[in-house]
């Protein structure tokens, strides 16, 4: 937990409930310890996705589906989601999901390492939600950033690790450890790839909310002195 638990109870104490379909397998998903998405997030979500009003959105770890289905509840109406899973005993659990809410058409699942199938891919996506092995986050962002337009967004969820990320390497258990330095990096690479433009949000488990500038970072500030020399000219 990285943020005060009383404030956690409180705010997710003022949520109004979900879908019929996504509470029952939010309920399904929780008692058979699958983890998915926790409710703060889901609302913080929600609202992207109705301001960003995406049209192709890439989901990077599937689960049973809950939170591609949640995303597809607040979507245009002809938006399409593709997610890719690789656990399979969830792949089933996913497209009985999707076919019991009638998201068949809408939601595509990709079946395989993330990491092989993100390069089998070669349609650009405005929005992309990475809520899969973390320690995997660092070499899925080459292509993530390769399919994401400009001006698309890049939402990567549970990046505190549980506030473990704070903490020296030798402080963390040995076989966290590989984990913990790669998500660090990540983030490292998050803030300062030219491309990007992040902020990280302390909701959840942590959350980065990432933007593929139109230009690179260097550009966009040449750019933006050009326009005040522009500007002093007239």
């Amino acid at each position: 937990m990285i943020v005060d638990e009383r404030i956690v109870t409180f705010i997710n104490s003022m949520e109004t409930e979900n879908s019929r379909i996504l509470e029952n397998i939010e309920r399904e998903a929780l008692d058979a310890r699958v983890p998915i998405i926790r409710k703060e997030m889901q609302s913080f979500l929600k609202v992207l996705l109705l301001v960003k009003r995406p049209m192709r959105v890439l989901e990077v770890g599937t689960a049973v589906g809950f939170s591609a289905l949640l995303m597809s509840e607040y979507l245009p109406e002809s938006a399409v989601i593709t997610t890719i899973e690789n656990y399979e005993k969830r792949i089933p659990i996913a497209r009985e999901n999707f076919r019991r809410a009638g998201k068949e058409a809408q939601i595509t699942l990709l079946e395989g390492d993330a990491q092989d199938v993100l390069k089998t891919l070669d349609e650009p996506y405005d929005f992309i939600f990475m809520d899969a092995a973390k320690g995997q986050y660092i070499h899925f962002l080459p292509d993530v950033l390769r399919l994401l337009v400009p001006g698309g967004l890049l939402v990567s969820d549970n990046v505190m690790q549980d506030g473990s990320i704070i903490e020296s390497r030798f402080c963390v258990e040995r076989r966290d450890r590989t984990i913990h330095a790669r998500m660090r990096e990540y983030l490292y690479e998050l803030k300062h790839n030219e491309l990007l433009e992040t902020s990280i949000v302390p909701l959840g488990d942590g959350v980065a909310l990432s933007v593929k500038a139109e230009k690179g970072k260097k550009n966009i500030q040449e750019n933006i002195q050009e326009n005040i020399q522009e500007r002093k000219q007239i």
